[in-house]
Formats: structure tokens, sequence, C-alpha cells
């Protein structure tokens, strides 16, 4: 266990070492961020509309006290929804899906010998396949935790229009009710921790793969199991660092 963390954390200072022209990575880069991101967006969309609507659902049916104004559901699906459901639940969804591609990728690319060849020409080859990958991640996977977090509050907000639990109106005001800004912020803060760890790791896992094609499926399964397991971890210690933060800001 010890040795892999250590070789994982000497992977990651490899990345940076004898790198390319910054021309080559801005090709790289804007290549994954169309494989990271714009692949991944129908996806995260259709999750976060219908997470929106049942979790609406769901509070409104547990909150049925007549002391509690309606509008507080719609405070307990905004809260939720930044606070945990994008950025956490989406990371865990974006860990099976590009976190297992990512290792399938490298994988298959160390058991055919093409990152062999990539350093016997003299590249640095964790730099040149890797860097580029983790850059677009941790830069994509922000935009789509917004993207998210919007869809969700539409698809509560649909959830509302079709069914009576609340109106419209009141869902609306419950939304706008002295929002904390400080929740954005700790959902960015979530998506840019989550999206490294799924990059890095899920990279890790595939640029040592070793064997044939069954151990790159094995690797692929090992990134998302890894990468879940590394973001739970880091949604605890984030939420046990700046938890108070967020109560008095």
């Amino acid at each position: 266990m010890l040795k892999s963390v250590g070789r994982y954390f000497l992977f990651l200072g490899s990345l940076f070492k004898n790198r390319e022209s910054f021309k080559t990575y801005v090709s790289l880069f804007f290549d994954e961020c169309v494989k990271v991101g714009t692949n991944s967006i129908f996806l995260i969309a259709t999750v976060s509309i219908f997470m929106g609507a049942v979790t609406t659902i769901q509070t409104a049916f547990n909150l049925v006290s007549p002391l509690i104004p309606k509008y507080v559901i719609a405070i307990v699906v905004r809260d939720m929804v930044l606070l945990e459901l994008s950025p956490t639940i989406i990371a865990i969804i974006f860990a099976g899906k590009v976190g297992s591609n990512i290792a399938g990728e490298l994988g298959t690319m160390r058991i055919t010998e093409q990152i062999d060849a990539l350093e016997v020409m003299g590249l640095n080859s964790s730099s040149y396949l890797v860097l580029p990958k983790v850059l677009a991640t941790v830069f994509m996977f922000p935009a789509l935790v917004v993207t998210s977090a919007f869809l969700c509050i539409l698809g509560g907000y649909l959830a509302v229009s079709f069914t009576d639990v609340i109106t419209p109106a009141e869902y609306t005001q419950g939304i706008r009710y002295q929002l904390n800004e400080f929740m954005v912020i700790f959902a960015m803060i979530k998506a840019v921790t989550f999206a490294f760890l799924v990059s890095t790791i899920s990279s890790f896992m595939g640029y040592y793969t070793k064997g044939g094609a069954l151990e790159v499926g094995k690797a692929s399964t090992s990134a998302v199991t890894n990468s879940v397991i590394a973001i739970l971890l880091a949604d605890y210690l984030l939420a046990q660092l700046l938890a108070e933060y967020l109560i008095s800001f």
C-alpha cells in the first residue's frame, strides 16, 4: 500500500519534468477537453435533471409539518445540490465514465509498447500523455459541476411545475432565500479536488499496466474503484476543513 502511494507521488512529480513545448500541450489540451467535457455533457445533464426532480419530490414528502414553510423544500434542495449532489455524485459518475476511459487508453498504449516507443524517442511519456489529461479534467469538470447544479435546480422546478407539492413561486423563493455564496466556492473547491484525483489516479493505474488485454480491464476497474474511494475520503476531509468556515461565512 505505502509502496503504491509513494509510486503515485513520484508519478505526479514526473509529469513536470522534461516537458515538451507549450504549443504541443495546447493542441493536446483541447483534444482532451473534448473527450473529457463535451462528450460527458449528455450523461451529466440527464442524471442532473432527474436527480434534482427526485430530490425535490422526496424532500417535499418528508417535510410535511404545517409549521414548516413550503419554500424550505427548495432551500434544502439548493443546499444539497451545491454542497453534495453536484460535486460528489457527479464526480463518482465522472470517475466511472472518464476515469475508466483514461485508464483503458493508457493501459492499451502500455501493453502495445506505444509508451515504450515514446521513451525511446526521448520524450517524457508521462508528461506528454498524462499532463494534458489532468489539465483538461481540472479545467472542464468544474464547468460540468456548474452545469449539473443548474440542471438539478431546473429539474426540481420542472418537478414542482407538474405536481402540486409546492408552487413554482414558492420553489423560486426558496432557491433565492439567503443564499450563502461560499457554498458555490465550496462546490468549486470540491470539483477541482475531485477532478485532480480522478485524472491522476486513473492515469497512474493505466500507465503502469502490465500484461495483456485482461490486465487493461482490471486497470480500468481499479481506476474507478480507487477514484471513488479517494473522492469519498476527500469529500469528508474537505467537509471537516471547510464546514466551520461555511457556517461563519
